[in-house]
């Protein structure tokens, strides 16, 4: 019955939805319990990488003989006290981690992601990840190399005891937004490219053209659809810049580009006006007028500037080959 105890059979439907990679709240519905019930039970034996329906109810009736002999007043007290704070946080971990899946995450890295955006540093090293969910370490690198990718968890060394750490900033989603908004004027720039390519009158062309369209949309959307921003123009003009790797003036873009000077103004008060397009580099202007790319300020530490700036000198000292 829903509300009686788990069964030697509801352990093992719980054991078998956990192997198939199934969240707390689709094994619950199987076994017409609350979703509680069942993360309750996973985290007190083992987890969701060590659940065992058989070493569960050893658990459970070994826990159950120590248990003071008192009312069924008092064993509510002792239910009511484990089912407090600490079963809530867990259970909203839970639907965390369901939601991300829902989004495409692969589950262990959601189960990561979660952990890390619950404690209370934001912040916890391997062998935290993996005590926290008991899993192997392996499990725990391939999670985080994922969220690297996504540019959602960074890493930084533990000094005093010569350990990573893995961090959640508070400008992740900002930095994941803009990572979205430059995949998106890429596929707009692609698909133009093809246009040209296939022509706009043959069926290859008109597919790529519909596809611009498309994620020309999503892109303005992204950027508030307050303006028709070409970002294509504005990337092509920064890679000017890096290439050149000396400062520009407008006139001198437009002539190395062949372009009309207000396109390559345009181009330039785009890259100024939305600096995630140009990330991670930024737009600079000089006192003559001229322009030249940085390193975004936000994305390297002053300690990290300092080290490049350490480390480009002591080649500079370096004896030359002869």
């Amino acid at each position: 019955m829903p509300g009686g105890r788990l069964t030697s059979q509801d352990r093992r439907l719980i054991a078998d939805g956990l192997a198939e990679g199934l969240g707390y709240a689709e094994i619950a519905r199987r076994l017409a319990r609350p979703t509680s019930t069942v993360s309750r039970e996973v985290a007190r034996n083992g987890g969701v990488g060590g659940y065992r329906a058989d070493e569960a109810s050893r658990l459970t009736t070994r826990r159950a003989r120590r248990r003071p002999s008192g009312s069924p007043g008092g064993a509510l007290a002792i239910t009511n006290a484990e089912a407090g704070e600490g079963e809530t946080a867990r259970d909203f971990e839970e639907q965390f981690v369901t939601m991300v899946v829902q989004t495409g995450l692969p589950r262990m890295a959601a189960r990561v992601l979660a952990s890390l955006y619950v404690s209370d540093s934001a912040s916890l090293t391997a062998a935290e990840l993996v005590a926290r969910l008991r899993v192997s370490p392996a499990s725990i690198s391939t999670a985080i190399s994922y969220l690297e990718g996504l540019e959602l968890v960074r890493r930084e060394r533990d000094a005093p005891q010569r350990r990573e750490r893995y961090i959640i900033d508070d400008d992740v989603w900002s930095r994941s937004w803009s990572a979205n908004v430059r995949a998106n004027a890429m596929w707009v720039e692609t698909a133009r490219r093809g246009v040209e390519v296939f022509g706009a009158g043959t069926p290859a062309g008109s597919r790529l053209e519909a596809l611009g369209r498309f994620f020309e949309r999503i892109y303005h959307g992204m950027l508030g659809g307050d303006m028709m921003l070409d970002a294509a123009d504005a990337l092509t003009v920064l890679a000017a810049l890096v290439h050149s790797a000396e400062p520009l003036t407008p006139h001198d873009l437009a002539a190395a580009l062949d372009w009309p000077l207000d396109r390559v103004a345009d181009a330039l008060r785009d890259a100024e006006d939305h600096p995630e397009i140009a990330d991670p580099v930024a737009l600079r202007r000089t006192p003559a007028g001229a322009c030249t790319v940085i390193a975004r300020p936000d994305r390297l530490t002053s300690a990290q500037r300092d080290a490049l700036d350490n480390t480009g000198r002591s080649r500079e000292r370096l004896p030359k080959a002869q």
